[in-house]
């Protein structure tokens, strides 16, 4: 597939280093030529400098034969006025633009079939904001993310010292879960994925991820020894795009501060937030969180835009009696200084961000991607359909579909109700399959055995 990437930024860095490494035909375009240098150095791609929506430029990067436009550039007007262009342009293309802007996401209709013709749009604030609700929603986890239209949650926790799950085989944990449709899909050990079966020994730093139905998440943690006391008190750190809407979904239903360093932008999210209290100062002020009874606060969310602060504040929040800390990263290298933090749990943009545009990258019927790991591994949600191929499942018994090892299954949804995956399960159309995958290498198997038929 030929992918044209508008923007060399971070995201649009993330989006070129997962998509080159699929023998995809990829051509990033950027006014900044260091960035797209360094681009070139690290992968098998080309590069077009110039502005990404002077039609000049995107003629030089080809898309007259270009598969899909992804525009992740750091402006949002650039990246619909590109898709504007295209469409006007070009035929072909499929179009995936990035709007940040709540003022454009607001109104449907500005991308609608009258509107501006971009065929897919991603927030990336949204998809942060999501993520981070999923963790309050479920404390005790490392990382949750939903599947089939909320039907399923994929979450994992880390295996501490003579916990419940610490030296024990997988298979005994399934025997003691009194859900039958929650099982073990991967473990990560060092970041490393291992391999897992029913002999599988769980040990102390494991992250163990689980697929369960939403409703028995909770019991299942319960089970595991993880689940924690509901989160009340928040404290967010930065007001920007993320914070907002963060604090917008939150303030109903929990008690929210938010810490903004800028007078101007503290000043109009306190107009805009009804609920919510805007204190003005450095979120890594220690005398400011004292102030703030940080001792007593549930949550400490640090999400600026900048990595170095988001790890300083929330380890000082955590030492100053936090009871739970979360930490924004854009920069996936920062990861490395976590470890003896004591931060709780990470959320990396660019990584959530990447499952929203991977799923329409997909070959196959595709409904959900989640990018785990780094990139190095994928949870996808495939819908099965009998194409005329013997590489179907449909039809086949769950224990006849040989997968190479280093795929898991982990539900089965079917008519919008999950069921119970057993060696003897039969696929039928239209059941929708989430795997686990622990290297990205192994989604071609994934992707050959859900193919609809072609038109």
């Amino acid at each position: 597939m030929k992918i044209v990437i508008l923007g060399a930024g971070v995201t649009g860095a993330s989006v070129a280093e997962a998509l080159a490494s699929e023998e995809n035909d990829i051509v990033v375009v950027d006014f900044r030529t260091d960035l797209l240098e360094a681009l070139k150095e690290r992968f098998d791609i080309a590069t077009v400098t110039g502005n990404a929506a002077h039609p000049s430029v995107l003629e030089q990067a080809g898309i007259s034969n270009t598969d899909m436009v992804i525009a992740v550039t750091d402006r949002d007007e650039t990246n619909m006025l590109a898709c504007l262009i295209i469409n006007a342009l070009y035929s072909k293309p499929k179009t995936i633009a990035r709007v940040r802007a709540i003022d454009y996401l607001k109104h449907p209709r500005l991308f609608g079939d009258k509107g501006i013709p971009v065929d897919i749009v991603i927030s990336p604030e949204q998809i942060v904001m999501n993520a981070i609700r999923n963790l309050i929603e479920f404390p005790g986890v490392l990382q949750v993310s939903e599947f089939a239209g909320g039907l399923v949650r994929l979450f994992s926790v880390k295996v501490v010292a003579n916990g419940i799950l610490t030296g024990k085989k997988i298979k005994t944990i399934k025997e003691r879960l009194i859900s039958r449709k929650t099982r073990i899909v991967a473990i990560f050990r060092n970041g490393e994925p291992f391999f897992v079966n029913g002999e599988s020994t769980i040990e102390t730093g494991d992250e163990v991820f689980f697929v369960a139905p939403r409703k028995e998440v909770h019991s299942v943690l319960e089970e595991l020894g993880k689940l924690e006391a509901p989160i009340k008190r928040i404290i967010i750190a930065g007001g920007g795009h993320v914070g907002k809407r963060l604090a917008l979904a939150l303030e109903e239903k929990h008690q929210v501060k938010i810490i903004e360093r800028d007078p101007k932008r503290a000043k109009k999210i306190a107009n805009d937030l009804d609920k919510t209290v805007v204190l003005l100062g450095d979120c890594a002020d220690e005398k400011l969180l004292q102030d703030e009874s940080i001792a007593d606060t549930d949550l400490f969310c640090a999400i600026t835009d900048n990595d170095g602060v988001n790890i300083i504040s929330a380890s000082l929040a955590k030492s100053l009696g936090a009871r739970k800390t979360i930490c924004l990263l854009n920069h996936t290298t920062y990861t490395k200084l976590l470890p003896g933090t004591s931060i709780d749990a990470v959320v990396l943009p660019n990584q959530e961000t990447l499952g929203s545009i991977l799923k329409h990258v997909r070959k196959g019927d595709v409904a959900e991607v989640c990018s785990l790991c780094g990139g190095t591994a994928e949870a996808i949600e495939a819908v099965a359909h009998h194409n005329g191929h013997d590489d179907s499942v449909v039809g086949k018994r769950v224990d006849s579909v040989k997968f190479p090892d280093g795929i898991v299954m982990g539900a089965l949804i079917r008519n919008y109700e999950v069921i119970a995956i057993h060696h003897d399960t039969v696929f039928k159309e239209d059941d929708h399959v989430i795997m686990f995958a622990m290297d990205k290498k192994l989604i071609p198997y994934i992707e050959k055995s859900f193919q609809p038929i072609k038109n």
